[in-house]
């Protein structure tokens, strides 16, 4: 296990019955490094979506359980927040819930000059993603992929 994927693992037990406490759920933990900075990032989420007084919640809540757990070697900026109408599926448990819903693939490299697909999600397994567009199926290996989104119309 890396050293993200420890810390994530760990903010995640830390962060579990916090999000209980505060009746909203766990959508993702992620610790990146961006320019010169580290970034702890916990994408919270409820039915009826998250508001500001539910990040305020959460984020105290967890910077005192990080800071009495005090694992990670770094200094680093904590950032609580919703994932976002246009939220990123990185996770098998994300596209299960979005079966049927409108992604947007982009790929690392282009298909038939295209590097970028909307359609809706109809499947998936450890290997490949299968989308529909219109009356056709794409099926993608997923590690040609470098994003999955859910689309959103205003």
């Amino acid at each position: 296990m890396s050293r993200r994927e420890d810390y994530e693992s760990k903010t995640e037990t830390l962060l579990a019955p916090i999000v209980e406490k505060f009746g909203v759920s766990i959508y993702d933990v992620e610790y990146v490094k961006e320019g010169s900075d580290y970034y702890l990032r916990a994408y919270i989420d409820k039915p009826e979506g998250v508001d500001i007084q539910d990040c305020e919640n959460v984020s105290r809540a967890l910077s005192d359980a990080l800071d009495e757990a005090d694992f990670i070697d770094e200094a680093y900026i904590l950032e609580v927040s919703s994932p976002g109408l246009g939220r990123t599926l990185k996770k098998d448990k994300h596209l299960r819930a979005s079966i049927g819903e409108e992604v947007e693939v982009k790929l690392f490299k282009p298909i038939d000059k295209c590097k970028e697909f909307v359609g809706l999600l109809e499947n998936f397994d450890e290997a490949t993603l299968t989308i529909r567009i219109g009356d056709e199926q794409k099926t993608f290996a997923r590690t040609d992929i470098a994003l999955i989104r859910l689309t959103f119309d205003f």
